[in-house]
């Protein structure tokens, strides 16, 4: 089965068709999690899947399985899973690239009268972004247990609609029990949103491991004013203290030499109005590392900073943490089927570790979990002009499909 190859203008076709869904002035992709045009690119996917012969289940957060029958369907099946939704200015790779490279490898056992003695499945994960709703990864970490379903179903947007009231309003409510079903083994591919892979002319990554990830949200606690008449000297303005907040988050990140990572992406002002000083301004802000000892200090240090901020502006400071996961690893295993099946399909290849999250992350706590991923031009990702190369995009799916067959093995079909 050496010779098994996608169809990679049909993947190609496909990725581009998706991305229109939501498409930007700019060529990039917005589908916020179970927004109407996140509803429509699984109303397509669904459809897809349906065409190429699979079984659709859709659990209560909206997690869909498209699942193609093996000899032995009682067997835990093979699965290949990502997402569709995507950041508000997004690309037409992140996420929907590894779906789209699932699908593929079905229609490719379908094309070859592939038969596996364990099911194939597709899956496609809710809120993998955590744009619209917190945390991230939500789907997968209710799936395995991380989050109660009702925690999900209860998280709420900035406009105070619930993910149980998106789903619905979509029609991906599902019946399913969530996390109700085995899974033998999972694998998922990427684009890699970074450098490494194009800076060396790579094709693959095989992921190992992950950084390890801290976020937090940041409180700045000030005090309501009119902006004319209030002297500087008497002001407290939680505006000023997040804007130095936010130069200290990025000073740590900075502190701790080429591993080190800081971001302060998202702020919420309150009362948020002309005339009005700010009263509070809430920060959320991330550190990354590589080395777990290295991003407790550089937690220790962001505290300390806030700590001294506190006292110079008068103002009240609270760093609160809401979500964290890594260092993990990969399922030793996965990683060397993934990597020799890069190596015997001729691809340059490397081990690399993750600083961003994805949906096989969290399956690592309940079955086997492999990773790869594709060079990213200019190492841009979350940007509209994100992209990856149709030999990169195919690469990729080549090698989802032979490890895939591997796990689920072949028990009748092309030579």
């Amino acid at each position: 089965m050496k010779n098994l190859s996608i169809d990679a203008e049909r993947l190609w076709d496909s990725l581009m068709e998706m991305g229109k869904i939501g498409e930007t002035p700019a060529g990039g992709s917005r589908r916020l999690a179970l927004s109407r045009e996140d509803g429509e690119a699984r109303d397509l996917f669904v459809r897809w899947a349906e065409d190429a012969g699979c079984t659709i289940t859709v659990d209560r957060v909206g997690n869909i399985f498209a699942r193609r029958q093996g000899a032995d369907d009682s067997l835990a099946p093979v699965c290949i899973g990502s997402h569709l939704d995507t950041v508000p200015t997004g690309g037409k790779f992140d996420g929907v690239f590894g779906v789209m490279a699932g699908l593929e490898v079905l229609r490719t056992l379908n094309d070859a009268d592939v038969q596996t003695r364990t099911p194939v499945e597709v899956i496609v994960w809710t809120n993998e972004e955590g744009a619209r709703y917190s945390p991230v990864t939500l789907g997968s970490l209710a799936f395995i247990g991380e989050h109660s379903v009702e925690y999900a179903l209860d998280r709420v947007d900035v406009d105070g609609i619930s993910v149980r009231e998106a789903l619905a309003d979509i029609g991906y409510d599902g019946p399913a029990e969530v996390g109700n079903r085995p899974i033998g083994a999972y694998f998922e591919a990427h684009n890699e949103q970074g450098p490494v892979l194009e800076e060396h002319g790579e094709t693959i990554a095989v992921v190992t491991g992950s950084y390890s990830s801290r976020y937090f949200v940041i409180t700045v606690q000030g005090m309501a004013a009119h902006v004319g008449p209030t002297p500087m000297a008497r002001r407290k303005d939680a505006m000023v203290g997040a804007a130095r907040a936010v130069l200290e988050i990025n000073r740590v990140g900075n502190a701790y030499g080429e591993d080190g990572r800081s971001n302060a992406p998202h702020i919420e002002v309150y009362p948020n109005v002309r005339g009005v000083i700010p009263d509070e301004v809430r920060v959320s802000c991330d550190l990354r590392h590589r080395e777990q000892a290295t991003i407790d200090e550089m937690e220790a240090d962001l505290r300390s900073a806030l700590a001294d901020l506190e006292e110079e502006l008068g103002m009240g400071f609270v760093l609160e943490s809401y979500f964290a996961w890594g260092p993990m690893s990969f399922d030793p295993e996965l990683s060397e089927l993934l990597r020799n099946t890069a190596q015997d399909l001729g691809y340059a290849h490397r081990d690399l570790q993750i600083i961003a999250g994805h949906d096989a992350v969290p399956m690592t706590e309940i079955t086997q979990s492999g990773l790869i991923l594709i060079p990213s031009r200019d190492g841009l990702s979350h940007n509209e002009t994100e992209y990856s190369a149709p030999e990169h995009v195919a690469a990729g799916a080549n090698v989802l499909l032979h490890a895939a067959l591997a796990k689920a093995e072949i028990v009748a079909g092309a030579d």
